[in-house]
């Protein structure tokens, strides 16, 4: 399941969207105190004019000793300095409004939501007046007062913040996804990474990564090849060195029959003809010795029965001169020849052997009869079956029996090692699963271009 904790681009793109929506917050809040600032600069200056033009007319009245009580006239100022929702007053010594004029404001078109205006008073002061006191010779005659309407200052708020808003939610995802696509396409390499990562795990250590535009991936990308590299190099040498092991395993192997069929072969057929001589006699002379001269003979020949199955383990026939799918062919023959039918061996082969090189012929042998020896003795199979397949670019072999679920063929001595290091040996990969209904050994040998070459002319 995809999660997005885990993909850099989309926790860089909330990253930066965040920092964004943060940005975009600080410039509303900045524009919202400029706002109100300017707001209270205004009355605070049209209360100054307001309170100038007063103490102009309480001069001209005592200048032509008009007797007439026409202050305060808030009307010729009024005229000049009124905008919807402002309100102009005239406030005596007392406390009193002696004169007092507001301009309506028309219903906003669209009202600021509940919650913005609680938010917007709790913030600000949209009902705070500005007063200016009116000075005439040094007598103190009252006080201007301007103020604007709280719902007109809060609805000229929210449309600077509605256009903010409009501005964030269209360039927001925008952005973001400009951000992602920036990216996905710096990150691209990545993926490349992760693939030959992938390949190197799978085997192929001829994966290499190609220059990166970025200096911390193309950092990646050199340690990557030179890891690739070595690694390659050290299993190259630990091919050749397990190819070297093998075949002085076998070396010693085939000195090791020759040994036994030299020696103890000759001995035990000794022994028969000692047996056979001593039955002779013991004919004319002693016919109660004939029953131990029997069962010499047949000890000996059932010792050179085992001996001669060893030698045969020990010492396949050669490859070489027999061809992989005859040998094969052998090799079962006899598994099906010593076991009755309990379990029944059967071989098929797909493709053309013939060309296949003879170090892969001679270990296939040899997993095989490993393979066959251990379905044989720990599985407890009534049917073993082996499908051979040879393809252009690899040999394939699965051998499967019907067995009971038993882990003592995997871990039977030496057995599954050995096949494996001779599977390594040959840069292939082996694998065993069990189930209830029985096993599979699975193995996949490449070849290469040479010998896909030869096997291609072949076919």
């Amino acid at each position: 399941m995809w999660n997005p904790r885990f993909d850099l681009k989309v926790r860089l793109t909330l990253r930066v969207a965040a920092i964004s929506a943060a940005c975009f917050a600080a410039i509303s809040a900045y524009f919202l105190v400029s706002a109100d600032r300017a707001a209270h600069a205004r009355i605070d200056s049209i209360a100054a004019i307001v309170a100038k033009s007063l103490e102009l007319q309480q001069g001209k009245v005592q200048w032509v000793a008009s007797p007439r009580a026409d202050f305060p006239n808030l009307d010729p100022v009024s005229a000049y300095v009124m905008t919807p929702g402002l309100c102009l007053a005239f406030r005596g010594t007392g406390g009193d409004n002696l004169q007092r004029f507001c301009s309506g404001a028309p219903a906003p078109a669209n009202p600021p939501p509940q919650a913005f205006a609680a938010f917007y008073r709790s913030l600000f002061n949209p009902e705070r007046e500005a007063a200016r006191p009116v000075i005439v010779r040094g007598t103190r005659l009252g006080e201007t007062v301007v103020s604007i309407d709280p719902a007109v200052q809060t609805a000229e708020a929210w449309h600077e913040a509605g256009r903010l808003m409009i501005a964030l939610a269209i360039a927001l995802p925008l952005l973001c996804a400009l951000v992602y696509a920036a990216l996905a396409r710096a990150l691209r390499p990545t993926r490349m990474i992760g693939d030959g990562l992938q390949r190197i795990a799978a085997g192929d250590l001829s994966t290499r990564l190609p220059p990166f535009d970025l200096a911390e991936l193309s950092a990646i990308r050199d340690v990557f090849n030179h890891l690739a590299e070595r690694l390659d190099t050290a299993l190259a040498e630990r091919n050749d060195l397990t190819r070297k092991l093998i075949a002085l395993q076998d070396e010693e192997r085939r000195h090791l029959a020759r040994e036994l069929h030299d020696e103890f072969g000759q001995s035990l057929a000794a022994i028969r003809a000692l047996a056979a001589s001593a039955r002779q006699t013991a004919a004319q002379d002693c016919p109660d010795l004939l029953g131990e001269c029997d069962s010499i003979a047949r000890t000996a020949t059932g010792m050179m029965e085992t001996l001669r199955g060893a030698l045969f383990r020990l010492r396949p026939p050669d490859v070489d001169e027999l061809g992989l799918v005859a040998s094969l062919e052998g090799l079962v023959s006899g598994w099906n020849g010593r076991s009755r039918g309990q379990p029944r061996f059967d071989i098929r082969f797909e493709g053309a052997f013939e060309s296949v090189p003879t170090s892969v012929s001679a270990n296939l042998y040899r997993i095989v009869q490993e393979a066959l020896t251990n379905a044989a003795k720990h599985a407890g199979a009534t049917r073993v079956s082996l499908h051979l397949t040879a393809t252009e670019s690899e040999i394939a072999l699965v051998v499967e029996d019907d067995g009971g679920p038993n882990e003592a063929s995997a871990k039977s001595g030496m057995g599954l090692l050995g096949m494996r290091e001779r599977v390594a040996a040959l840069r292939g990969h082996l694998s065993f699963e069990t189930s209830p209904h029985g096993s599979a050994l699975r193995v996949f040998i490449p070849l290469a271009p040479a010998d896909r070459q030869a096997l291609g002319h072949a076919a």
